[in-house]
């Protein structure tokens, strides 16, 4: 057993109350969680428990409080995605593999949580085609606008390009008004969601005015060749194999594609085969492609998700029984 000192700085009185919580209900549960003992007077904290235990446990705290420091407030949300990245750190990652790699943009560092994650981020950073395949959550599309946004930032590339297939989950929207981008905004709103995040919305829309960030639907791509660029492809499981084919064939010299999608959430008509599917089977062995699979334990948003997952991966491993 170890011990080791945090003194929290600067001492605010009402913040170091939001960090406790009701009761001090968030100091239990770190040391519930990562099997320490917290004891504290004021902004002075003395963790005990195992070295590595303490050393996550202390960086959660600070992260916790920075989180209070930049907005006054201390979300449930917050504090589970904080815990779970450290739960990930001591159950895949040991003393020695601390050198991660981050994304990083103007507004900060952006890390993998987990050993996932990081697996992704470092084949995107190196490959020339990645996917990122796994469920809902686990942060394969927010990730990959990340690395876009970086790459733009350090001028590896001169614009970002955004596709997906326009294909409705189940349900019929019928006829969509506006222009072609405002046809296809509803279906790229994740990723919009992550850009205006990094960016800003202004930025955002100058990029957007400027041709620097571009939204094409992935009918639309056939025929074109995409030089300098970094180009998303969200919801690739709803790709026929033609599209598909078409798609990973437009990229051209100094560009990146990021191909994300969750095998177990296929849209298309029945009797039509993924183009996701198929490429998993015959490109995992090409030269510059790389594939990253994310698992229902890699889920960071509210914990019901995580269980929801599993449980519907439960459900479709069981045998069919014929009647």
């Amino acid at each position: 057993m170890a011990t080791e000192e945090l003194i929290i700085d600067p001492f605010k009185n009402q913040k170091l109350s939001l960090l406790g919580g009701h009761l001090d209900e968030n100091y239990r549960l770190l040391e519930k969680r990562f099997g320490v003992e917290i004891n504290n007077r004021a902004n002075v904290f003395q963790i005990i428990g195992e070295p590595l235990n303490i050393k996550v446990t202390v960086t959660i705290l600070q992260e916790l409080y920075d989180e209070i420091e930049n907005s006054d407030q201390l979300s449930n949300e917050t504090l589970h995605l904080i815990v779970h990245s450290g739960c990930q750190q001591l159950s895949e990652m040991d003393e020695d593999n601390q050198n991660e790699v981050t994304i990083a943009i103007k507004k900060g560092k952006i890390r993998p949580r987990g050993k996932n994650q990081q697996i992704y981020v470092e084949n995107m950073l190196s490959s020339d085609v990645t996917f990122g395949i796994g469920p809902a959550g686990t942060g394969k599309t927010y990730l990959a606008v990340a690395a876009a946004v970086d790459a733009l930032e350090r001028q590896e590339v001169r614009r970002i390009l955004l596709t997906r297939p326009a294909v409705e989950a189940g349900e019929k929207l019928g006829f969509l008004p506006g222009d072609i981008n405002q046809k296809v905004d509803p279906y790229l709103r994740p990723l919009y969601d992550a850009l205006y995040e990094m960016l800003g919305f202004e930025r955002v829309a100058k990029l957007i005015e400027k041709n620097v960030i571009e939204v094409a639907p992935l009918a639309y791509m056939r025929g074109r060749t995409l030089n300098e660029a970094f180009i998303i492809m969200d919801e690739s499981q709803n790709t026929t194999v033609e599209q598909m084919k078409m798609f990973l064939t437009r990229i051209g010299f100094n560009s990146r594609a990021v191909v994300t999608g969750d095998i177990t959430q296929v849209d298309l008509p029945r009797g039509k085969t993924s183009g996701l599917r198929q490429a998993i089977d015959i490109l995992n062995n090409v030269k510059g492609i790389k594939f990253s699979f994310f698992q229902s334990g890699d889920v960071v948003r509210h914990p019901v998700v995580q269980r929801i997952v599993r449980a519907y991966e439960s459900m479709e491993q069981q045998p069919v029984i014929s009647k």
